[in-house]
């Protein structure tokens, strides 16, 4: 087995669709499925029962994950010490984060980082800022842009690369959701809330009413930021998101803030890794790139 027959394996162990593993991976789903049976093959075990409709690991299969992430984590530590010789910094980052976070903060880090290491290939995945450090912690990512969590995690590392404001918004545009807003006086049992389904905001907002002793009216609950923002710009309801999503959103001139005391505890941004993949001379380069733009 090789490395790129690993990285096929781990694609597919965490799609569990072909058709998406193979396009993450740059092949047909024919030379995927190919080299998933070379592997069972070798190693004389079936590693996804499958079928028409559905993928999922075997008891075996799911013990060659931790295999396959271990062999690949070690080759890359073994690479980096070779490139520590030539001067020039080879290999493959993988790094999650939201659309916004890499609008915000990782444009900046990459851009320095490229001058750098422009042999360094980087694998960018986006998606729900509530999947970041579960990624990250399951080895799917190298690093990933997370909200720091009030409870920190053992194996990872973290650095504070920027703050956001946690903010209740509105719609501006007149409607029923936009007459109750403008009156000032904010009756939450009344209000539509447009809510994250998990995640630290999700936590922060059930604390605040909790203090207020508050039942909210939640009409929906949303995966993604940027999607609470669409719908509060619809007028289907009020929403909590990072100042920072607002900021960066095309429907921003179509969003209003709310006032409300006491204010939410902001988010601390931070870019994070499992703290033994530091060792790595690809990780903790670019772990310090982003330390440099901070003391900057």
């Amino acid at each position: 087995m090789d490395n790129k027959q690993l990285k096929m394996f781990l694609a597919l162990a965490d799609s569990l669709h072909f058709a998406q593993a193979s396009e993450q991976c740059h092949v047909s789903p024919s030379t995927l499925s190919r080299n998933i049976q070379a592997l069972e093959q070798q190693l004389e075990v079936v590693l996804f029962d499958r079928d028409r409709r559905t993928v999922s690991l075997t008891r075996e299969g799911d013990l060659f994950v931790a295999y396959a992430k271990s062999s690949l984590a070690q080759w890359d530590v073994f690479k980096g010490s070779l490139d520590t010789h030539s001067n020039e910094l080879r290999g493959e980052l993988s790094i999650y984060c939201s659309v916004t976070a890499s609008h915000s903060f990782l444009h900046q880090i990459l851009a320095r980082y490229r001058q750098q290491f422009p042999r360094v290939e980087i694998k960018l995945r986006t998606g729900d800022i509530v999947q970041s450090l579960p990624r990250v912690h399951n080895e799917q990512e190298d690093m990933s842009i997370a909200a720091k969590p009030d409870q920190l995690p053992p194996n990872m590392a973290f650095q504070t690369i920027g703050v956001s404001p946690l903010v209740f918004i509105a719609p501006i545009e007149r409607c029923e959701v936009q007459a109750l807003v403008d009156s000032g006086q904010y009756n939450w049992s009344e209000l539509p809330l447009i809510v994250p389904e998990q995640g630290l905001a999700r936590k922060r907002l059930d604390q605040w009413f909790r203090r207020k002793n508050v039942r909210p009216n939640i009409y929906s609950e949303v995966a993604g930021n940027e999607a609470i923002v669409s719908m509060v710009s619809l007028g289907f309801g009020v929403g909590l998101v990072p100042k920072i999503v607002l900021d960066n959103s095309p429907l921003k001139d179509s969003i209003q803030i709310m006032e409300v005391s006491p204010a939410l505890k902001p988010f601390e941004v931070v870019i994070c890794c499992l703290k033994k993949k530091l060792k790595s001379p690809l990780i903790s380069s670019l772990w310090n790139a982003a330390k440099e733009g901070i003391d900057k």
